[in-house]
């Protein structure tokens, strides 16, 4: 099923939810399509619209500061494009760089994205221990780049210009 980008009144990006519950939001005035899939739409006996890629609030949602975006397997595959840090094949497990049998944790700087022949011969060592080595580092995604990465869009790409642009000072609950 698509996902579908929900952004607030001020244009701040705030989870996805699923095609239904998106075209529930639209058809309950409560969101505004900002951006469509090319070509498609729902249409029933008294209902047409177009599939929505990106959607905003119509009132303005009051959200918790987040500072960071949580850890997860899927979010590092995601981080990473499901690329093996270490050959570039295509990934389908995590790697711990320092094991957590050496005290390594699950954070954003301590795993990359492996494919499994790559993590089976690393084995329980570091990368200098087993020889390799790592060809990107590791690193932290804001929340905001993580919520855009499970969409499959690599940052400030691929997105409308309205939407790729840097936040408006201001913009927030006084501005909405």
């Amino acid at each position: 099923m698509r996902e579908t980008l929900v952004l607030n009144a001020s244009f701040e990006p705030l989870s996805t939810v699923s095609l239904r519950r998106a075209v529930v939001l639209v058809m309950q005035d409560k969101a505004v399509v900002e951006h469509a899939h090319p070509g498609l739409r729902i249409r029933a006996a008294s209902v047409d619209l177009p599939v929505p890629q990106v959607i905003r609030l119509s009132r303005y949602v009051r959200v918790p500061f987040r500072q960071r975006a949580p850890w997860s397997r899927r979010g590092v595959l995601v981080r990473d494009q499901h690329r093996c840090a270490y050959c570039g094949r295509r990934a389908t497990t995590v790697d711990h760089v320092v094991p957590r049998s050496h005290g390594g944790g699950d954070t954003w700087l301590n795993t990359v994205a492996s494919c499994a022949e790559d993590n089976h011969r690393k084995a329980d060592r570091t990368p200098e221990q087993a020889g390799m080595q790592l060809l990107r580092r590791p690193f932290e995604p804001t929340p905001a780049d993580a919520l855009l990465s499970t969409l499959g869009v690599s940052v400030r790409e691929g997105l409308p210009e309205w939407l790729a642009r840097p936040a408006r000072p201001g913009a927030g609950p006084a501005a909405a």
